[in-house]
Order: C-alpha cells, then sequence, then structure tokens
C-alpha cells in the first residue's frame, strides 16, 4: 500500500508538472485541445491541461556549417521562433528576356507576425516560402535583360519584397527584404563581358592621353605666347625708360648750357658775343670728335671756321681784360 501511494505521488507529480510550460522570450507555442486549435502560449510561465491540451509540431528549416559544406535539413518543432528569419536559398538558374541563362543566389529576410496563421494557413511555411521566392525571381528576371539584370540589384530587391509581402501575408508572414547575392552569367557572356570591359578602359585611357596631350600642348602655347608678350613688354619698358632718361638729359644739357649763358652774359655784358662763344666751344667739341673718330688724319675745316675762332679769340681778350 506504501509502495503504491509513492508510484501516484510520482504519477500525480509527473502529471501536473507536464502542464507547466515555460517559453522563452521571442517564442511561441501552438496548443490544441483534442485536435482543435485552443490557445497560442507566449513568453513567461503557462500552464495546460496535459493529455488533453498538446502543442502543435511543425515543419522548420535548419542550416547548419559543416566543414566547407552548408547542410540543410527541416525537422519537426513544437516552438515557433518570432524573431527575424534568414533563408538563404541555393543558386537557381533563371532566364533573361534576351534568353540569357545566369545563376543567381537569393537571402530573405521574413518574419512571422501570426503564428496561428504560420500554422494551419500553409502546410510547410519553409518551403512554401522557397518556393515562390523561386518563381517569382523568374518571373522578374524573364522581364529583365541581362544589362538590366546586373545593373539593376536595388530595383529587383525592392520589387521581390513587394511581391513576397503580399502574397506571403496571408500565412502571417512578413517579408522585410530580399537581396539578391550573387549573378553569374554563362562563362562565355563573362569573357565577352571582360573584353568589352577592357576595350572600354582602352578607350577611356586614350582618350585620357588625347586630352592631356590636348592640354599640354595648349599650355605649351600659352606660355610661348606670354613670354614674347611679357618680352615685348619688356623691350617696350626698356624703349620707353632709355627716351624718358634721353628726354631727361638733354633738359639737363640744356638747363646747363642755359645757366653757363647767363654766365657769360653776366660776364661778357654782350649777348651776342655770348652766343658766339657757345657757338665757337661747339665747333670746337664737333672737329675734336671728328678728329678722333675719323681713320684719316688728314681733316678739313671749313671756312666758316676762321670767323668762329676768331670770336673765340675775342671773347677770351674780354675774360682777360674782366
Amino acid at each position: 500500500m506504501f509502495f503504491l501511494s509513492i508510484i501516484l505521488i510520482i504519477f500525480l507529480f509527473i502529471f501536473v508538472s507536464s502542464g507547466i510550460i515555460i517559453v522563452k522570450q521571442a517564442e511561441v507555442i501552438v496548443v490544441e485541445r483534442l485536435g482543435k486549435y485552443n490557445k497560442t502560449l507566449e513568453s513567461g510561465l503557462n500552464f495546460i491541461i496535459p493529455i488533453i491540451d498538446t502543442p502543435r509540431i511543425i515543419t522548420w528549416r535548419f542550416v547548419e556549417q559543416r566543414g566547407d559544406q552548408i547542410l540543410i535539413y527541416t525537422k519537426g518543432v513544437k516552438r515557433i521562433d518570432l524573431r527575424e528569419s534568414v533563408y538563404d536559398f541555393p543558386k537557381q538558374r533563371v532566364i533573361t528576356s534576351d534568353n540569357v541563362t545566369i545563376e543567381i543566389n537569393a537571402l530573405l529576410y521574413f518574419q512571422i507576425t501570426d503564428p496561428m496563421k504560420a500554422v494551419y494557413e500553409i502546410a510547410n511555411l519553409p518551403e512554401a516560402i522557397e518556393k515562390l521566392t523561386q518563381t517569382t525571381l523568374r518571373n522578374v528576371i524573364g522581364g529583365l535583360s541581362l544589362d538590366q539584370t546586373l545593373v539593376s540589384r536595388d530595383e529587383i530587391n525592392t520589387k521581390l519584397r513587394l511581391i513576397l509581402d503580399e502574397a506571403t501575408d496571408k500565412w502571417g508572414v512578413k517579408v522585410n527584404r530580399v537581396e539578391l547575392q550573387d549573378i553569374i552569367p554563362p562563362t562565355e557572356i563573362r569573357v565577352a563581358m571582360e573584353k568589352q570591359m577592357k576595350a572600354e578602359r582602352d578607350k577611356r585611357a586614350s582618350i585620357l592621353e588625347a586630352e592631356g596631350a590636348k592640354r599640354s600642348q595648349i599650355l605649351e602655347a600659352e606660355g610661348y605666347r606670354d613670354a614674347a608678350i611679357a618680352k615685348a613688354e619688356g623691350y617696350k619698358r626698356s624703349k620707353i625708360l632709355e627716351a624718358e632718361g634721353q628726354a631727361e638729359a638733354r633738359l639737363k644739357v640744356i638747363e646747363a648750357e642755359k645757366k653757363a649763358l647767363e654766365k657769360i652774359k653776366e660776364t661778357v655784358k654782350d649777348e651776342q658775343k655770348s652766343v658766339e662763344y657757345l657757338v665757337a666751344l661747339k665747333y670746337i667739341e664737333a672737329f675734336r670728335n671728328i678728329s678722333e673718330n675719323s681713320n684719316d688724319k688728314t681733316v678739313f675745316m671749313p671756312y666758316e671756321a676762321t670767323s668762329v675762332m676768331s670770336s673765340l679769340g675775342g671773347i677770351k681778350e674780354l675774360f682777360q681784360k674782366k
């Protein structure tokens, strides 16, 4: 009897404890009562009626990294994760509008917003999302050419997200983002694209080289022009300064002669004699220059020079008398 009581107590303990369920944060459990939906257990401490209430098992997709290989498998789970999940779909072959077969690897970020719909509106949610993504991707890429596909990733991502989000809304799923990881054209297309890129780079290099040569010639011509202008300006300035110097020198000479003439006038008291004196000095200076610069040693003096010399002798007598 005592042994039977112990067994009964243990059975009651197991029975009661099986009705206590602790749900982690960001997780829920869908509970069925006699095969029909009863309630959704939120995070925290929850109680159910053992045997009568049972958690619903759903199929979920898992990805594991084992060495260099990525293992994808599915298994039944009782707890539904409400956090954002990532599906890395395997590469698939799609055909563009210009009949080029390419391989695309897509990433899908989604989140379960209604666990009840995710369990009862679709039989296998991960597989359904994967197949829907693949077919939608084929439809979107099929309307684009290869060049448009390669340069329109953002546009494709946005279009995929809108279509998938609308289609999965009745499953209680919110598609947050779709990303195209890799777009791989065929080998011959890649080779042709590389040749095209190389030709384009060579073309740009030739254009830049020609532009550089053109700019260099322009700068060289501008340098020659500026140098010629500067040289002409310098020559012009030097001539102006030379003329100004000669003019100033002549003014100085005239000023000196004027003062000399005034001095002579003061001394001689005869204007005519003063002028004759200055003219005689000019004659003497001119004759001296002629005699010094001439290769011929014979110098003929003009007849008028004698009168000038006589005037000079008379003025000399006046100076001596003074």
